[in-house]
Formats: C-alpha cells, sequence, structure tokens
C-alpha cells in the first residue's frame, strides 16, 4: 500500500467501455464526431443500473492502482435528476474521496436540459452528506451551452461559493464555437459571461496560448493535462500549461493509473520528468483544498470486491450497449 494519488478529471461512467462497446458506424473522422458517435451516445444509454455500476467498478480500481481521490465529470441525459447520489453511493462504498459534478450542456434537449443538469448539481450540492464527497458544479463544454446558461452556472457557483468544472479548448472546435460567437475564445467567452469562480478546474486547455493560460492561473482557475486522452483523440499536445503553475494530472476516462499519466505526460505532452511529476503531485494540492490538508487514504481494494464488480459489468453492459446502438 501507498498514499494515494489523485486523478484531477475523470469520467465514472466510462468504465464499461471495456466490455464490448461497439465501434462506431462510420468510423469518426474528427474529435466531434467521437463525442458524437461514441461517448454522447454512450452517456444517453446509461440507465440507473449501468451508472451504479461503472461508477463503483471505476471507484474500485482506482484504489487498485493506487488513486484515492477522482474529481470526476458526469452527463446522463435520459437519467439526470439523482445522477449525482449513484455516483456519490458508489464513491463513498469503496471508499473512494470523489469531487463530483454534473456537466450543464443543451446538447440534446436544449435549455430545459441545462436547467435540469443545474438544478441536479444545485440539489447535490445542499443534499449531500457523504464525508468522502464533496461537489461542485459543472458544464460540460462552452460549444455546447449558449450564453444564457453559462451566465446562470457562473451565478449559480457565486452563490454557492463552489467551484466550476468544465471542458475548456480540448478540440480547436471550443476555439472555433467561441470565436464564432464573438469572443476571442473560451476562456474568454467564460470568463466575459463570468460563468467561472476561484478554483474552477478547466480540463484540457490543449488550444489555449500561454499568455490565455497565465489568464486563467490569474483567475483562480486550475488546468488539468490529460495527456494519454489528447494523444489517443488525436486533438494536439497541451504545451501552453507550463506558463501556469496550477496544472495538474488527469485521465479523462482512462484507466485511473496516475503513474502512467505521469509518464505519457513525457511521452504527448511535451513535458519533462520534474514538471510531470509536478503537475501529479499537484492534484495533492487541489485535493487539500476540498479535503483539507491531511494525507489523502491509503489504497487496499480488495481482490474479491474487485471481481465482483468485473462480473457485475459482464452482467450489465451487453444491455447498456444494446441500448447505445439503438440510438
Amino acid at each position: 500500500m501507498s498514499d494515494g494519488t489523485v486523478n484531477a478529471h475523470t469520467h465514472l461512467y466510462s468504465a464499461l467501455a471495456p466490455y464490448g462497446m461497439p465501434a462506431p458506424v462510420p468510423p469518426p473522422e474528427s474529435f466531434v464526431q467521437i463525442l458524437e458517435r461514441i461517448w454522447w451516445r454512450l452517456d444517453r444509454a446509461l440507465d440507473a443500473e449501468s451508472l451504479a455500476v461503472s461508477a463503483r467498478l471505476y471507484a474500485a480500481e482506482s484504489l487498485a492502482l493506487g488513486t484515492t481521490t477522482v474529481f470526476d465529470h458526469h452527463e446522463s441525459p435520459n437519467l439526470i435528476e439523482g445522477s449525482l447520489d449513484l455516483l456519490a453511493d458508489a464513491c463513498a462504498d469503496v471508499g473512494l474521496e470523489a469531487v463530483l459534478c454534473y456537466g450543464v450542456t443543451e446538447r440534446n434537449f436544449g435549455h430545459d436540459e441545462a436547467r435540469r443538469g443545474l438544478r441536479e448539481g444545485l440539489r447535490f450540492l445542499d443534499a449531500n452528506t457523504r464525508p468522502l464527497v464533496r461537489g461542485v458544479l459543472g458544464i460540460h463544454a462552452s460549444f455546447t451551452v449558449s450564453d444564457e446558461t453559462l451566465r446562470e452556472v457562473g451565478a449559480a457557483a457565486r452563490a454557492a461559493g463552489v467551484p466550476v468544472h468544465v471542458h475548456l479548448a480540448e478540440d480547436q472546435a471550443d476555439v472555433t464555437d467561441a470565436r464564432a460567437r464573438g469572443y476571442a475564445g473560451p476562456l474568454e467567452r467564460l470568463l466575459a459571461l463570468d460563468a467561472l469562480t476561484p478554483g474552477s478546474i478547466l480540463a484540457h486547455g490543449v488550444h489555449l496560448s500561454p499568455e490565455q493560460v497565465r489568464r486563467a492561473h490569474d483567475a483562480g482557475c486550475w488546468l488539468v493535462n490529460n495527456p494519454r486522452s489528447n494523444a489517443n483523440n488525436r486533438v494536439g499536445c497541451a504545451q501552453s500549461l507550463a506558463a501556469s503553475g496550477r496544472v495538474a494530472l488527469g485521465t479523462d476516462g482512462f484507466p485511473a493509473d496516475m503513474l502512467a499519466e505521469r509518464d505519457a505526460a513525457v511521452a504527448h505532452a511535451g513535458c519533462d520528468a520534474t514538471t510531470a511529476q509536478a503537475r501529479l503531485d499537484a492534484g495533492l494540492t487541489l485535493r487539500a483544498a476540498f479535503f483539507g490538508p491531511d494525507r489523502p487514504p491509503r489504497a487496499s481494494p480488495e481482490t474479491a470486491v474487485l471481481e465482483s464488480l468485473r462480473a457485475d459489468a459482464r452482467r450489465v453492459a451487453p444491455r447498456l450497449f444494446e441500448r447505445m446502438k439503438a440510438l
């Protein structure tokens, strides 16, 4: 056993993907098509059982990999109300610390969907009493929401005194969308609409300039480098993140092997070994803002628990993927 590491951006709902998720047809040719044909179909297919099984499996496997704290970013458009409780219970049951949010979006059902997502985030902030779990507010990505929604989330986050967790400039499509709306970029859009509060968590930042990264830092935000995901999705390399002293590592749904992510930062994100390790260590500082200065718990999941959860995954995944194929 060893002191735990921190996964500063991931997706608990992704754990069933290795259990037979169907290949997209036709194959995607862009990042947005990857979202449309794979991940956005998967999140629409989630029901309560598959979400709970996925979250428990990801949580237990995180502990097995030495990760004891995760910052999750969640969407399940056909299962919004109560979804954060399912995630919270799954993490608490296996002893994983978690910071949860619902990623507000308008990509399926318009502004009503966004308001329901925001209500779920606010409900969870009020209702959660689990000692291992905290809540923040979330936005999927600025290119999937209106200016009105961004203002609403920012106002709610300020009133609640919590950060906002959002995908930012992961792909050039996010930049193109912001410019088409009259902003210099997605960061400038979020700042102009007061959508970010101090401590907000900006995942990716691949297509930010060093000046923009410094501006995010000056606004009190964290950036999260996800090198394995960025390489897999061929969205580019987050080389400008060195302009901030507040950068942690996440896996964006990949298994929570943070040592592998650290090594990937060297291989795929232009980091030297010292910088990569500093980003891994920075996750502990981010964690402390939510759970205090005490050291994180030590990771020690039982093999029997993992095997039971993997059996549940094999049972539930085929039904999930049948729903996914029908969408």
